[in-house]
């Protein structure tokens, strides 16, 4: 169900502290960090391989910021919650799609531009009418996130080349669990947030497009 419009805006330190606290992960999360928790080694054991596939939708900004914002816009739809399932389900079969050397073209630009694109669907997001109507649909938003998800899946895939079939399994589990934890919880804390504070959407949609544009940069 859509959010409605019913506001009580909170003190300005509140207002503060709440949009501190979800942009917690971009402050913390260095863009020179590597993808790969090891390194890019191969994981060889069911730990480290669950580790590994825990860590590298977290330390890849590009990867977190998108997963952040899939949750986010979750709420700007009806039954929101099919937009980060669907790219979790794709995420799969994106890594599925390397580990069987099936080449997707210009993978990195493609994750770049998802950021964007799902900033920008924060951004024009409005309770009472949608400036992009298409982004209404649930089905039309669902199906954005699960090809953003093959592509991120994809790029998961690099890490878990290799391994053996446990491990493997273990890495596919890890991140899916991390990514379905860190959407879900953008999912409700935005739900929370927005009631107090309603241009928390247009902010964070601004903050996601720029860390698309600034990622997306130097591959143009």
């Amino acid at each position: 169900m859509k959010l409605t419009q019913r506001i009580n805006r909170p003190q300005i330190a509140y207002k503060i502290a709440l949009t501190l606290t979800l942009l917690i992960p971009f402050l913390i999360t260095p863009a020179a960090w590597a993808h790969h928790p090891f390194g890019g080694q191969t994981p060889e054991t069911f730990i480290q391989a669950f580790l590994s596939g825990v860590g590298h939708p977290v330390i890849g900004l590009d990867h977190l910021t998108f997963v952040i914002a899939s949750g986010l816009v979750a709420l700007t739809v009806s039954r929101g919650v099919i937009v980060p399932l669907s790219f979790l389900g794709a995420a799969l079969f994106g890594t599925g799609f390397h580990l069987l050397a099936i080449n997707l073209p210009l993978a990195e630009m493609v994750i770049m531009s998802s950021v964007i694109l799902f900033g920008l669907i924060l951004v024009l997001y409005k309770p009472e009418h949608s400036l992009v109507p298409v982004f209404e649909n649930p089905m039309v938003v669902a199906s954005l996130a699960a090809m953003a998800g093959i592509f991120h899946g994809y790029a998961y895939g690099e890490a878990i080349i290799g391994a053996e079939m446990g491990p493997l399994f273990a890495y596919l589990i890890g991140f899916t669990l991390v990514q379905g934890v860190i959407a879900m919880s953008a999912y409700g804390l935005g739900k929370q947030l927005y009631l107090s504070f309603p241009a928390l959407m247009r902010y964070c949609g601004l903050a996601i497009c720029a860390i698309g544009v600034v990622l997306l940069s130097p591959m143009m």
